[in-house]
């Protein structure tokens, strides 16, 4: 199912179209198999089961920051319906990620005192640091892109992680629900990315060039994150 905006004028020959943007955005700013070696000594079984707990400290941070991130997007878009309801369903779903954390945290013995006494690794949170600046300065429909772009990459890692929590590490099913939860594609939010900038273009608010420089800086920061945990 597309969205209601599929009505909008003509579009011209050899136009750029939604599809065609997302689809390029994704393929090439996907990261290389090699480029994330802590996720591959985590599918080899080869990385210290601490490495799970600094990730659940640091996510629980990264999800907080980044709901703000995104609610504040869905209200720059709020005169552009489908950007804005992209950016209203990541903050709903980073509520729920956040909840899917707690079975992470549990089997790591993460409590509220860990959280409140960790001091996060700048590395890591170098990723929502960015996602808070294009809230503050990019355009809605550019961020879009640049987001679907990225969580394609975090998707596949979140599959890999998940695998190996299960085969190489034995944890308990809960302590996997927060990378199942991101591991598969949503298919809702696919249609909302779609919509967002297909109504972006009808109204000239995307620029290509720019939507991809931040799709590669926000790959460059997803990397840091994992290299950060690694430390």
């Amino acid at each position: 199912m597309t969205g209601e905006n599929d009505t909008a004028a003509p579009r011209r020959p050899g136009a750029p179209t939604a599809d065609g943007i997302l689809d390029a955005a994704v393929r090439e700013l996907a990261p290389g198999a090699a480029d994330n070696p802590l996720v591959t000594r985590i599918a080899a079984g080869e990385a210290p089961r601490e490495v799970f707990t600094v990730l659940a400290l640091e996510q629980h941070q990264i999800i907080t920051a980044d709901r703000g991130s995104f609610r504040h997007l869905a209200r720059r878009a709020d005169g552009n319906p489908p950007v804005a309801a992209f950016f209203e369903a990541l903050a709903e779903g980073e509520s729920m990620a956040l909840g899917a954390l707690s079975g992470l945290e549990e089997t790591c013995g993460v409590d509220a005192g860990a959280l409140r006494e960790y001091e996060p690794r700048a590395g890591c949170q170098a990723y929502p640091s960015y996602v808070a600046r294009l809230a503050l300065e990019a355009e809605p429909a550019d961020v879009v892109i640049a987001l679907s772009a990225n969580f394609a990459a975090w998707g596949g890692y979140c599959a890999t992680v998940a695998h190996a929590l299960r085969t190489r590490y034995a944890f308990p099913e809960a302590a996997c629900a927060f990378f199942d939860f991101f591991a598969e594609p949503a298919a809702e939010l696919t249609v909302l990315a779609h919509d967002a900038v297909r109504h972006g273009l009808g109204a000239s608010r995307v620029t290509p060039r720019l939507a991809h420089r931040h799709g590669r800086l926000l790959q460059e920061y997803e990397l840091m994150f994992w290299t950060a945990l690694a430390e």
